[in-house]
């Protein structure tokens, strides 16, 4: 598996790249930020991200990619995260072990979701709170805006369509599905369509 590694100074880089010693795994390359970001980059299997440097920037440059971000701040990065079109994403502390980072590049490869155990009681909290809050006739938990964008995101357009469908900005629409995201403890786009589908705050 090929990973490109995305971290400020050497140290960390290095640092990074003997926790992903490993025979299944080959480093191709490093990288301070997103400027620097050589084209080979997008040929990598996943990003590596050390404490979420320029993520956005980085989603901009590649926005299908498959990152895993090592950071212990999960909270700020779970919405914007869960909003885009990456392929798969996943979060790992700072204090993370090898088989720990290694076990996260190898899941978000299969296409999945990895997260601190903590951040996934929190996102569980939320779903539940939701689904017991958001009884029928509460539709108004979300906007009229936000239920068009959820919709049209359940139809399987990606982020740029919506913007000219309903002639706003990409950044609205992002804006709208974290605050949808938010509001449902949805941790992926698939997971908001799915949560709004059952609680009949959306039809397609």
């Amino acid at each position: 598996m090929r990973v490109f590694i995305i971290a400020p100074t050497p140290m960390s880089q290095a640092g990074l790249q003997t926790l992903l010693s490993s025979p299944s795994i080959h480093v191709t390359g490093n990288a301070t930020n997103a400027a620097s970001l050589p084209e080979s980059a997008s040929m990598a299997d996943v990003l590596v991200l050390v404490d979420d440097i320029q993520i956005e920037e980085i989603i901009q440059v590649f926005p299908q990619a498959t990152l895993v971000v090592v950071t212990n701040q999960p909270e700020r990065l779970l919405p914007l995260l869960s909003n885009s079109e990456l392929a798969a994403w996943g979060i790992v502390p700072l204090e993370t072990t090898p088989t720990q980072l290694q076990s996260a590049v190898h899941a978000v490869a299969q296409g999945l979701v990895v997260l601190p155990i903590s951040s996934a009681r929190q996102i569980s909290e939320r779903q539940t709170r939701g689904e017991v809050v958001l009884l029928p006739g509460t539709e108004e938990a979300l906007t009229s805006r936000e239920r068009e964008v959820l919709e049209l995101v359940g139809q399987g357009l990606p982020n740029k369509l919506i913007a000219r469908r309903l002639q706003i900005s990409e950044h609205t629409v992002k804006f709208h599905l974290a605050s949808v995201s938010t509001k449902l403890g949805a941790v992926s786009r698939t997971d908001a369509v799915r949560l709004g589908l059952r609680q009949g705050l959306i039809t397609l």
